[in-house]
C-alpha cells in the first residue's frame, strides 16, 4: 500500500512538472511572438533601429537577471550603437532597469535581508551626491574607463583565484561598501558593482546576496535621479521629457528578466559565483566600450 502511494506521488509530481514545462514553453513562445509584433508596429511608427534596440534590451535583461545586476552596463554597450539619441538610450536603460529590479525584488521578496540592507542603504545615500558631483565635473570617458578597468581586473582575479575564506565584517565595512556603490551609482548609473563584490566576499549564498544588492540597486536608482535633478547647474539644458516610446521597451526587459530568473533558480551557489564574476568582467567591458 505504501509503495503504491509513493508511486502515485511520483506520478503526480511528474505530471505537474510536465504541465509546468508546457506552461513555461507557452509563455516563452507567446512572449517572443509579442515582441516580434511590437517591433513591427514600432518600426511602422518610424523609430530607427527599433528591432536591434529591442534585441539589445531583451538579451541584456536575460543575462543581467541571472545575477541580478549590470543591466545598464551590458545594455548600454549595445544600445548606444543602435539608437540615434544618447538621451533616449539612457532613458530606456533607466526605465527598463527599474522595471527589471521591481520584478526581481518582488520575486525574491522573502529573501530580502532587511537588517543588512539598511546598513548598505545608509552608506549608499551618502555616496550618491559625491558620485553625481564627479559626474558633473569629470570627463565621461575618463571615469568610465577607470571603473570599467577596475571591474575587469577584479572579475578576472575572482575567476582565476582559489576559493578564499569568507570575510568577517561589521556594519561599518558594509556601509563603506554601500558608500562606494552610491558613488558609482551617481557617477555611472551602476550602483550594484561594489555591493555585489562585497556580498560575495562575505561568503553569502546566492539568495542572501541578491536579497541585499538587488533592493539596494532599486533604491539607489530614484535617489540618483533626484540627486542629478537637484545638483545639475541651472544653466544646463533641461532634460528631455520621457516619451511614450521609451516605455515600449519595458515588455522586452520584463520578458528577459523572467527568463533570467528561471535560469537563476537552477544555479548552484558555485555556478552563481562564476556567473557573477564573469558578469563583472563583461560589465567592465560594457562601461569602456
Amino acid at each position: 500500500m505504501q509503495k503504491q502511494s509513493v508511486q502515485t506521488g511520483k506520478l503526480w509530481l511528474g505530471q505537474r512538472a510536465g504541465i509546468g514545462g508546457v506552461g513555461t514553453a507557452a509563455v516563452a513562445v507567446i512572449g517572443v511572438a509579442s515582441l516580434v509584433v511590437e517591433g513591427t508596429l514600432l518600426a511602422a511608427q518610424g523609430i530607427p533601429g527599433v528591432a536591434y534596440a529591442l534585441v539589445a534590451v531583451f538579451v541584456a535583461s536575460i543575462v543581467s537577471s541571472i545575477a541580478g545586476f549590470a543591466f545598464s552596463a551590458l545594455c548600454g554597450a549595445m544600445l548606444f550603437h543602435v539608437m540615434d539619441s544618447p538621451v533616449a538610450a539612457v532613458q530606456v536603460m533607466i526605465v527598463c532597469s527599474i522595471a527589471i529590479q521591481c520584478l526581481s525584488v518582488a520575486t525574491l521578496w522573502r529573501a530580502i535581508d532587511w537588517r543588512n540592507l539598511g546598513v548598505f542603504l545608509a552608506g549608499g545615500v551618502l555616496g550618491v551626491p559625491a558620485g553625481v558631483l564627479l559626474l558633473l565635473h569629470l570627463p565621461t570617458a575618463a571615469y568610465r574607463t577607470v571603473i570599467g578597468g577596475m571591474l575587469i581586473s577584479y572579475g578576472c582575479y575572482l575567476l582565476l583565484r582559489w576559493p578564499a575564506r569568507a570575510l568577517q565584517t561589521g556594519p561599518l565595512s558594509d556601509s563603506c561598501a554601500g558608500f562606494l556603490g552610491g558613488i558609482t551609482g551617481g557617477l555611472a548609473g551602476f550602483p550594484g558593482a561594489f555591493v555585489t563584490i562585497w556580498c560575495g566576499l562575505k561568503g553569502w549564498d546566492k539568495a542572501r546576496q541578491r536579497g541585499v544588492y538587488q533592493p539596494f540597486i532599486l533604491s539607489m536608482q530614484p535617489v540618483t535621479l533626484i540627486a542629478i535633478h537637484l545638483m545639475r547647474p541651472s544653466s544646463s539644458a533641461a532634460q528631455a521629457a520621457l516619451d511614450w516610446k521609451v516605455f515600449a521597451f519595458v515588455p522586452a526587459a520584463l520578458l528577459g528578466a523572467w527568463f533570467g530568473l528561471r535560469i537563476f533558480k537552477r544555479l548552484s551557489d558555485r555556478q552563481f559565483e562564476l556567473v557573477v564574476n564573469t558578469l563583472l568582467v563583461l560589465s567592465g567591458i560594457g562601461l569602456i566600450l
